[in-house]
Formats: structure tokens, sequence, C-alpha cells
């Protein structure tokens, strides 16, 4: 066999590892060696936090939506660390009518993170739930989320992320198929072994294994869950609990929001180099080493693999001719890109064929941004703070 035979067959394998062969086996494990429950004692209290900068216009009624679900009477106090807000946050929290809520309020703004680890060591509930300004929550959630922690081998519970659009537009579309693949996936996951990671816009975590990010992360909702699964717990998703969100609306407001996301994961690589071990490796390593490789850092190679079947399977053509194998899979490949090229241009057919079309464009859109975010992390360009999308 060639060279280039083998850098295809290579690269193609890889690839359909990453994103079919990881996911299908996961699952398969999932059905046959299932993580067992056990009982235990729901948690008595809960203190939710909520970190957000110029948030005003949002934050009542996200506090209103927390308020309305069942058992919210176990929420002890709701904290929302201002993050430099230069709008009417603190006031609007100050005049809001339960005891409950109360404001902390940084001069400057520094990140997510940054706000997190310095709140998180002065909350009391036994159960700490993180969200974000933007989404409503379900009425289920704070029930649906203690259920789960009551189980004393779960230490962090993953709400959903459900999107509501009206648009049609083909990325808000794109986004909405991308994160169905996703909640599948982790919905495998933790009937397995364990997810690696959380949603970040819902989130709960038990506070006996709840330990401060780093103040710089730029993904507080991997490296919470991650230190917590160190600890000896597992990580969950919790299909009741949902948060209510609109898609982004254009592939260019995606890729900022993935291009932070990947270079996050990098980051925390950096921050914490062991979880590249497995623990049977080395005691300190990561306990679930396997899920963190296959769902958060092959992607990372995934556009280098995606690269190297293009340019090998043009090779092979170029000697074999377009008749075989060769051909097939090079015709699939420029059909594949063709398709993500008009759902770019605007493009719009209707019905299914419009949304099978924004499929390809936002793998497409994924693997670029991967680059992108690559090249950030090369640099070391790591922004905490704030940016709206």
């Amino acid at each position: 066999m060639s060279a280039a035979a083998v850098i295809f067959w290579g690269s193609l394998l890889g690839v359909g590892y990453v994103f079919a062969g990881y996911p299908l086996l996961v699952w398969l494990l999932g059905r046959l060696l299932p993580a067992k429950a056990q009982d235990g004692p729901r948690p008595e209290s809960v203190s939710v936090l909520i970190a957000a900068g110029n948030e005003a216009g949002r934050l009542p009624a996200k506090i209103d939506s927390l308020l309305a679900c069942g058992e919210s009477d176990r929420i002890t106090e709701i904290v929302v660390g201002s993050d430099g807000s230069t709008d009417d946050t603190v006031a609007a929290l100050e005049a809001y009518p339960d005891p409950r809520v109360r404001v902390v309020s940084f001069e400057m703004p520094r990140g997510k993170s940054a706000v997190l680890a310095d709140l998180i060591p002065t909350l009391t509930g036994e159960a700490v739930v993180l969200t974000d300004a933007r989404q409503h929550v379900s009425p289920e959630t704070v029930s649906a989320l203690l259920d789960r922690l009551a189980d004393p081998g779960v230490g962090v519970v993953s709400g959903e992320l459900v999107f509501v659009d009206e648009s049609g537009s083909p990325a808000a579309e794109g986004v909405s198929a991308y994160w169905r693949y996703e909640k599948f996936l982790r919905k495998c996951e933790a009937r397995f072994r364990g997810v690696p990671g959380a949603t970040g816009a819902l989130y709960a975590v038990r506070r006996d294994v709840l330990c401060p990010p780093p103040a710089d992360a730029l993904l507080d909702d991997v490296a919470i869950p991650l230190l917590a699964v160190e600890r000896g717990v597992r990580c969950v998703f919790e299909p009741r609990a949902v948060a209510y969100d609109r898609p982004t609306q254009s592939a260019g407001q995606e890729a900022v929001r993935k291009r932070r996301t990947i270079a996050g994961v990098v980051q925390l690589l950096v921050h914490h180099p062991r979880w590249l071990l497995p623990r049977l490796v080395w005691r300190r390593g990561c306990p679930i080493w396997w899920e963190l490789m296959s769902h958060k850092v092959a992607r990372l190679l995934a556009p280098a693999l995606l690269i190297a079947c293009g340019v090998s399977n043009a090779v092979l053509v170029a000697r074999h001719g377009w008749a075989g194998v060769y051909g097939l899979a090079m015709a699939g490949q420029l059909a594949f890109y063709g398709l993500a090229a008009l759902a770019a241009a605007g493009v719009r057919p209707g019905g299914a064929a419009g949304k099978l079309l924004s499929v390809p464009m936002m793998f497409v859109s994924l693997n670029a941004t991967t680059v992108l975010a690559l090249w950030d992390a090369a640099r070391g360009k790591y922004r905490a703070a704030w940016k709206r999308v």
C-alpha cells in the first residue's frame, strides 16, 4: 500500500472515529455497562450563582423563572456577581423583592471564571446551581437537579440547553443540529461513566466537591466538572432541567463562540496537563480520560485529518483515475464541501432539504473555527472577559 493510501485510510478512519465511532462506542458501552445508581439524601439547601455583565434587562426575569420552579423554597440564596457592569444591574437586583437575592459588584470586568472563583467560597447551600442571566429555565429544573444529586456517586449534574428559534436561518438550524448531536453524546456518556463537562448555561454541583475554576479559565463548565470528577464523583446529564435559549443567527456569530470554546479546551490542558494521562497510568491522571480525549481533544485534530484525507485522496485519484473507490470518495468530498458552500452563500431550499444543507455548513465552519482557535492558543490569546455574540 502506498504512503498516500495509508494517509487516506488512516485519516478517514480518524475522522470517522471522532464524529461517529466514538458516539457509537460510548452508546454501546452505556447499554452494556451502565453506571449503577445509588440512593442517598437529596441536598436540603441550594445556592444559585450567576455571573453577569450588563444584564439589568434580563436578570429579574431570570430570577423570576428560578423562583417559579418547583421546590424553589430550597433555594436559600441567589448570588449575582456583577462583573464591571456599567448599566443598572446592581440597582435592579437591589430592588428585587426577595431577600434571598444579593448582588456582589466588581468594579473591573475580569470574566465569568474570575467572578465564580471569588464567590464560590462564600456560598452556603449544600448544592450550588451555576447558571447564566440570559436563559429562562423549566419549572422542573430545581427538583430535577436535586433528584440526580441524591445519588452519592453523582457530584455534577448538567442541564439541557434547548434552542427556541423561528427564524429558520441556515446558521440557526446548523447550531440546533449540532446541539442535538451533542446532547445525544452527553446522554450516552452519562449512562456509561460520566460527561467531561457540563452545559454552561445550567449545571449543579454538590458543594463538598465544588472547586473554584482558575480565574482566567475560558471554560468553567469543563474545569469545574472535571475538578469534581477528580474527587471521585460523576458528572451526569439531566434532560428535565432545561435552559431555553435562542441559537446564534449567523455562522459568524457561532464561529466567535466556538473559537473561544475550542481555545478554552487547549487552555485547560495547559492548566491541567495531568488530564492528558489516564488514571490507570498515573494516579493523578483523568478518571474519564477516554471520554475527555475522544469528546474534547480529538476534535482538535479533525481539521488536520480532513486536510490529509482530501489531499491524499486527490493524489490517489491522479494516480488511479476516477474509477473505483478513490474516485467515489473524492466525489463525495467535493459534493459535501459544495453543499457547505451553497449554504454559506445563502442558497435556501425549502423543507427538509434546507435543514439538511445546514449540516455540512456547520461541520465545515466548526473545523475552520478549530484552526483559528488553535492559532489563538498557540499565541496564548486567551480572553476571559465578557464578549457578547
